[in-house]
């Protein structure tokens, strides 16, 4: 498999996905000529600007960008895609359109067989086994929780270590560990903004920055840094 995972789309004071152009690069390659997006995570923005906005990026990077959306057939969108890119949003609106248009299990399938994935926030949510890891708030009841599983661990995506003065509150710490506790068997990898994961079949790397930490049942949360082989995880 080859996946492309990043927390987030816009780091302060750089245009969108700036942060990621070269290794978006890289990781496509010359081989693939067209993306198809998938925006069903947008909420508040149309799917048409959303599309605007993300084919902006990779047309300027030398790629054609075209969005499941204006698909006749988005199951055959698809199974015919060189790659795939999925948009941050709102995660339980992006399941729900995923199970409903049949999508989600022809791009496990088209994934699992090494066609490029790129995601990012929502995206990256769903290449875990579910969408328990989260940070959104459940606007619409998808089908079921259960998502690609392209990756045996969950992701935090947008993982802040900050607890706001006076925020009496859960920390962001605290909800994962409550998930270790339920799910003991399944890591979970708070993933920092601008960090990205990058999976070329049995290895996985962090990219950026940041170090990122690792939530296991029973253990101390550690964290990593970038550059570390996460086989570990594998």
């Amino acid at each position: 498999m080859r996946l492309l995972l990043l927390s987030n789309s816009t780091n302060p004071g750089m245009d969108y996905l700036g942060h990621a152009h070269d290794v978006l690069c890289d990781f496509l390659g010359t081989s693939v000529r067209e993306v198809l997006f998938v925006p069903y995570a947008g909420i508040r923005l149309s799917y048409d600007d959303y599309a605007d906005r993300v084919g902006a990026v990779f047309t300027a990077l030398g790629y054609r960008l075209r969005s499941i959306h204006t698909a006749d057939d988005p199951v055959a969108a698809v199974r015919h895609a060189g790659a795939v890119a999925v948009g941050g949003g709102n995660t339980f609106h992006l399941v729900h359109a995923l199970h409903t248009t049949g999508v989600m299990a022809a791009l496990r399938a088209r994934a699992r067989d090494g066609m490029p994935y790129m995601g990012w926030s929502a995206g990256a949510n769903v290449a875990c086994p579910t969408l328990c890891t989260t940070n959104d708030m459940p606007i619409i009841e998808p089908p079921r929780f259960g998502t690609l599983g392209l990756v045996p661990f969950q992701i935090n995506p947008h993982y802040l270590d900050a607890h706001p003065d006076r925020h009496m509150g859960e920390t962001r710490e605290e909800r994962i560990l409550e998930f270790c506790l339920v799910n003991p068997t399944v890591p979970v990898v708070g993933l920092r903004e601008g960090s990205i994961l990058r999976r070329e079949d049995e290895a996985l790397h962090l990219l950026g920055e940041k170090t990122m930490r690792v939530f296991r049942h029973g253990e101390t949360p550690c964290e990593v840094a970038p550059g570390a082989d996460l086989g570990f995880l594998l």
